[in-house]
């Protein structure tokens, strides 16, 4: 009995096992969000949940015990956030996945981040969301923890998502759907971001910057306007953004070391950036960026801009050109630029909305760019021909169209973007006037907030490890209930 009495006191010293909370309103919400633990998931019935304050998510996820977030059924569960911040998270390892989140506030400036992810809050991961009517649906930033020492998120993953506004926004703070400040390794993927503006003023699709590092944009869709009318200055996605202030950059954080290079090592590789007032890419002291396999249709084009901005651009086709501004400078390889409107038509069946099923004769675009090592697929997922010659642009025409009419791709994002055309892009407006170059947009002090680790594990001795077995998947099997919290 002398084995059974161990195991009995492991498994109750041990830390609780892992639930599956069922909530259906906003007070079990909460109380599933505070109390969470590695390895939880919290599943939200089909509904509207209708919160007037952040909804802090503080509890330590693991690697192999991230804390889910879900709808039970994909976008069936609306999250509507009265209130600056919506889900505010500084744990590590929280996943957020298929929900409906709209911002409501009476004011735009009211309605700040659907997403705030802050301090230590690594691997973060954003998944098949739709999210709109926020002036950053997601801002990431470092904060200090208790000792004063500046805590970074590195690691997020933002992919197949649904990113739009259905208004320009009236407010005198940044306007930019996924602004990603300091961090390293982040990737954006296979999202569809659309209409989106700041009144009088400058927005962007995308960007990272504030020292971040090997950041990925790949096989995003970008219409900077499809539903809403055109105007405003609208830039698709960037490295450097409009700049951050010295003592908010990473590594430093000092107010007198320049924030110079804003990121470095970044890749932009088989999006689709369409009817932007501005450029597609914008690279604000963003160092040995790659800008690759891009399709950018009515956009004035990719700009490397300052002495830091440095890199290749390669196997792009576009409406303008790559520039080199204000010292900034480029590798140029193959690229078609200033492709005309009525091109643009004879090749698709509506381009300016976003619908790239080919209508003409691509012949023009199919092996004439060489192929690189490091794009081995398509915008849609394909494999890239190997060890020849690869089509210009974010398309493999030499593989004719996606599975998937419209859009195009490979995943299921359920929003229209990359992989489902369920929800085909509807005719789009022409692209606006050019409203010039950005000249320290968002350069103003960023707000960081400041918040404060844990961590755990057991083992048990060899002998007893199929006795614990024994005991512990029935004990899970009642843990994780899936009655509603109370």
């Amino acid at each position: 009995m002398r084995p059974l009495s161990l195991a009995v006191l492991l498994l109750l010293s041990g830390p609780s096992l892992a639930a599956v909370k069922n909530v259906a309103n906003v007070s079990q919400l909460q109380s599933a969000l505070t109390s969470a633990q590695a390895g939880d998931e919290i599943v939200l019935a089909d509904g509207t949940y209708d919160v007037s304050q952040n909804l802090g998510c503080s509890a330590e996820g693991t690697a192999s015990q991230p804390i889910v977030v879900r709808a039970a059924n994909r976008h069936a569960a609306h999250v509507r956030f009265n209130a600056t911040e919506g889900f505010k998270v500084s744990g590590r390892y929280w996943t957020f996945d298929g929900l409906d989140i709209e911002g409501v506030c009476a004011q735009d400036s009211n309605c700040e981040h659907a997403f705030h992810v802050t301090g230590h809050a690594e691997n973060f991961v954003l998944r098949n969301n739709r999210i709109r009517n926020f002036n950053a649906q997601l801002k990431v930033n470092a904060s200090k923890n208790t000792s004063g020492v500046y805590e970074v998120p590195h690691r997020g993953l933002i992919e197949r998502n649904e990113v739009y506004d259905t208004r320009a926004r009236s407010t005198g703070t940044p306007v930019t759907k996924l602004n990603i400040d300091t961090g390293d390794d982040w990737v954006v993927r296979e999202n569809y971001v659309h209409d989106f503006a700041k009144a009088g003023g400058i927005s962007y699709g995308a960007f990272m910057k504030s020292g971040g590092r090997r950041g990925v944009f790949e096989r995003n869709l970008v219409i900077c306007t499809k539903d809403a009318a055109a105007g405003d200055t609208r830039i698709g996605l960037s490295f450097g953004g409009g700049g951050t202030g010295n003592e908010f950059c990473a590594p430093a954080f000092d107010a007198s070391v320049p924030c110079d290079p804003e990121h470095s090592d970044g890749v932009l590789v088989n999006n689709i950036v369409i009817n932007c007032s501005d450029v597609a890419v914008y690279l604000n002291k963003a160092a040995n960026t790659q800008v690759l396999f891009n399709t950018l249709i009515a956009t004035t084009g990719v700009d490397f801009r300052f002495a830091s901005s440095t890199g290749g651009a390669h196997g792009n086709v576009m409406s303008s050109v790559v520039r080199g501004r204000d010292t900034g400078s480029f590798t140029a390889g193959t690229n078609l630029m200033n492709v005309a409107t009525g091109t643009w038509s004879s090749w698709y069946e509506a381009p300016l909305s976003g619908d790239l099923r080919i209508k003409g004769n691509v012949s023009q675009l199919i092996g004439a760019a060489a192929a690189r090592a490091s794009v081995t697929v398509d915008y849609c997922g394909r494999p890239r021909p190997s060890g020849s010659a690869y089509s210009l642009g974010a398309l493999e025409h030499s593989l004719g169209d996606c599975s998937d009419a419209g859009t195009g791709g490979s995943t299921d994002a359920g929003t229209g973007g990359p992989g489902d055309a369920g929800t085909p892009v509807d005719a789009g407006h022409p692209m606006g006037s050019d409203g010039g170059y950005p000249e320290g947009a968002d350069a103003g002090p960023i707000r960081i907030d400041e918040d404060p680790d844990s961590g755990g594990g057991c083992s048990a001795a060899p002998g007893l490890a199929a006795l614990l077995v024994l005991l512990l998947v029935p004990l899970a099997r009642r843990r994780r209930d899936t009655r509603p919290l109370p």
